[in-house]
């Protein structure tokens, strides 16, 4: 057997190899999320609602957050230019 037939049915094999392990693997990912679609699909509304009120919350912090930052970047500015 010369080596390029050897290359080519190796190159071959590799190729079926990988196509099967990309089906496998295709499967896989779309079996968890259709199982993470019906998961979240049971969720209560209160945890819906206790979610839905920490987003608000989260919001208004980050808000604050940033206007304390963008005040003592201010403050430095008009320090410096003095």
């Amino acid at each position: 057997m010369k080596f390029k037939d050897l290359y080519q049915a190796t190159k071959r094999r590799a190729s079926v190899i990988i196509d099967n392990a990309t089906g496998k693997v295709v499967a896989v990912g779309t079996g968890l999320s259709v199982m993470a679609g019906n998961a979240m699909a049971a969720v209560p509304t209160d945890v819906s609602t206790a979610l839905s009120d920490a987003k608000t919350d989260a919001v208004t912090v980050a808000g604050l957050a940033l206007v304390i930052v963008i005040g003592i970047a201010a403050i430095k500015y008009m320090k410096r230019a003095v």
